[in-house]
């Protein structure tokens, strides 16, 4: 049994690989740009990858890439692969979600695997803690942080938290062949979490509310116009209105999930300088 996690140096397969090796599962860390010998190279957005990565692996943890979802489905069933566990998003459960680049770049490879012959299991998590370092360089540097919904609701689950879900299910298949959204154990608004965040670095945090064209125009630089339109949308129908949680973390795993409180405590530094 080999597991192939690609997307290795990414905060969730991080995590999941230091958990199947405690496990003394086999892992084969896979990246697009390998730092190390011991990572292989699997890009998602080149097919010509794919079949030296998959070669002798049964079970695949696989982050979202949409270019060329079907290639990997397919290289996965020729290398006789039995199990994927796909990294999705909870943004495929929003009302229209083919309208939505947020949902369409998950929605894809969902499919993809859907209609393979190679058994899968879906991962929806919803809003990651690490979402909140985006506030690291406006928190170091004293200026407030502009939000277009300061009371738009997340459910900030930590991304140990999914790699703990998607290490319990590659260990025991009889967890899979469904898909699993995943939330964190409170919905918490921008505002909760900087509140959070403002107790644990022991700083005053400004907020300053400003306007969606405001928002576009200040991330412009990093951000596609039309990904930021589904982003501010996305926050818009969460505007004062609480996330519906799960308990899924708990049951997979036999630990509640972690809070946003717990996440903060462990990032203090990066808030600090």
């Amino acid at each position: 049994m080999t597991i192939l996690v690609t997307g290795a140096r990414g905060a969730v397969a991080t995590a999941l690989i230091g958990l199947l090796r405690e496990q003394g599962l086999p892992v084969r860390p896979a990246s697009k740009a390998p730092a190390d010998p011991s990572v292989v190279r699997c890009d998602l957005g080149d097919p010509a990858t794919f079949a030296p990565a998959l070669a002798g692996v049964t079970s695949v943890f696989l982050y979202a890439e949409p270019s060329h979802a079907q290639e990997f489905a397919s290289a996965a069933a020729t290398a006789g692969v039995e199990h994927i566990v796909l990294l999705s998003s909870a943004a495929v459960l929003t009302p229209d979600p083919d309208g939505s680049p947020l949902a369409t770049s998950h929605l894809v490879p969902e499919r993809a695997l859907a209609a393979s012959p190679v058994p899968s299991t879906v991962l929806r998590p919803g809003t990651f803690c690490g979402n909140a370092m985006a506030w690291s360089w406006p928190i170091r540097s004293g200026t407030p942080i502009s939000l277009p919904y300061p009371y738009a609701h997340v459910d900030a689950i930590h991304e140990a938290d999914v790699a703990a879900v998607a290490a319990a299910v590659l260990a025991d298949p009889a967890l899979g062949g469904r898909a699993y959204t995943l939330t964190g154990p409170q919905s918490l608004t921008f505002t909760d979490q900087i509140g959070t965040l403002s107790r644990v670095t022991g700083r005053d945090i400004a907020i300053r509310p400003v306007t969606r064209q405001e928002w576009k125009a200040e991330v412009a630089q990093y951000m596609d116009g039309t990904f930021a339109d589904a982003l501010l949308d996305y926050w818009q129908g969460c505007d004062g209105r609480p996330v519906e949680l799960t308990s899924v973390v708990e049951e997979l795993t036999g630990t509640p999930a972690r809070t946003f409180a717990s996440w903060a405590e462990e990032n203090r530094a990066a808030f600090l300088g």
